[in-house]
C-alpha cells in the first residue's frame, strides 16, 4: 500500500490479489470461496481507509518537517497517532534535507510498549476484591454478548478482541456492516433474558479436540494448550476460555449497550455496562 503510487499501481489493486488467494486456498478452506463477496468488500474498505490515513499522515508529516529536523517524539507521534510509517517520515524528511531522530523514535516506541504491557498485566490484578469481581462479571458478559450477536447477526460473527475494566466492557467482533437500532436492541434483550434465567455457569476441563467436537467455540487456536477449560451457560453459550467467571448469570445485573461503532474494516466494536 505504501508504495502503490511509486509503482503506479491502480486503486483497489489488492482486490485481484485477494481473488487469486481465494482461488489458491479454496480447496482447503471452502468457506472462503462461499464468502468471497464479503471478503472483497472488507479488503476494499481496508484499502480505502489506509489510503485516507496515509494522506492525512502525509499532510501532518510535511507540516512537522517544514519546521526543521524531526525529533524522536514527533516521529513516534506521527506513527502512533497518524499511522505514518517511520520509513516514509525519513523519505519526506530527506526531500527537505532534514534528519529524523531514529534513536529517539525507538526509545519512545519502547516506552509506549512498556506502559501498554503494564496496563494489561494490571487489568485483573491489584485492584481490590470489588473491582476484580466487577471485571469477572464483565468477562462473563462478553460470552453472553458473543452468543447473542451470533443469534442475531449469524455465525459469521467471531470475537476479534475484548477489553475489560471494572466499569465497562469493550468487545470487537467480525461483521461487515453497522448494526441497526433494532439489532442492537435485540442483542441487549437476549443478554438480559439469559441473565434473568439465572443459568449456572459450568466449567469442564477436557482435551482441545474433544472441546471442539462438543461444539465449544474457539477462535484463537494457536493460543490453546492440549487441555482446555470449557465454560457453558446452559445451551446458550459454550466457549473455550481461561476464565474467570461468576457462578450464575443472575449475578451480572442489567446489561446495557452504550455504543456500537466501527473498529476497523470488517470489524465492529460494542461498549457495554452492567448495573
Amino acid at each position: 500500500m505504501i508504495y502503490r503510487k511509486r509503482f503506479n499501481l491502480p486503486n483497489n489493486f489488492l482486490i485481484p490479489l485477494a481473488q487469486k488467494a481465494i482461488e489458491i486456498y479454496k480447496e482447503g478452506y471452502p468457506e472462503i470461496k462461499s464468502r468471497e463477496a464479503e471478503i472483497l468488500i472488507v479488503v476494499k474498505k481496508e484499502e480505502e481507509k489506509f489510503e485516507e490515513a496515509l494522506a492525512s499522515g502525509l499532510s501532518e508529516a510535511i507540516a512537522v518537517i517544514s519546521k526543521g529536523n524531526v525529533s524522536g517524539e514527533d516521529a513516534f507521534r506521527l506513527y502512533q497517532s497518524d499511522g505514518f510509517p517511520l520509513e516514509l517520515i525519513e523519505e519526506e524528511a530527506k526531500k527537505a534535507n532534514r534528519e529524523v531522530d531514529k534513536k529517539g523514535f525507538y526509545e519512545h516506541q519502547k516506552k509506549h510498549q512498556e506502559i501498554s504491557r503494564a496496563g494489561a498485566e494490571g487489568k485483573f490484578g491489584g485492584v481490590g476484591k470489588e473491582a476484580s469481581y466487577q471485571s469477572t462479571k464483565f468477562h462473563t458478559a462478553t460470552h453472553l454478548l458473543h452468543a447473542a450477536l451470533r443469534r442475531v447477526l449469524g455465525n459469521n460473527v467471531k470475537q476479534m478482541g475484548s477489553d475489560i475494566t471494572p466499569e465497562r466492557l469493550r468487545f470487537d467482533f467480525s461483521h461487515p456492516n453497522k448494526m441497526t437500532k433494532e439489532e442492537v436492541e435485540k442483542v441487549e434483550e437476549i443478554v438480559n433474558q439469559i441473565i434473568k434465567d439465572d443459568l449456572e455457569i459450568e466449567k469442564e476441563e477436557v482435551k482441545y479436540e474433544k472441546a471442539i467436537e462438543s461444539g465449544a467455540l474457539a477462535f484463537f487456536k494457536e493460543k490453546y494448550p492440549e487441555k482446555v477449560s470449557v465454560y457453558s451457560m446452559g445451551s446458550f453459550s459454550k466457549e473455550i476460555c481461561a476464565g474467570p467467571h461468576v457462578k450464575k448469570t443472575s449475578e451480572l445485573g442489567a446489561f446495557k449497550i452504550t455504543k456500537e461503532e466501527s473498529s476497523s474494516a470488517g470489524v465492529r466494536r460494542i461498549r457495554a455496562t452492567l448495573s
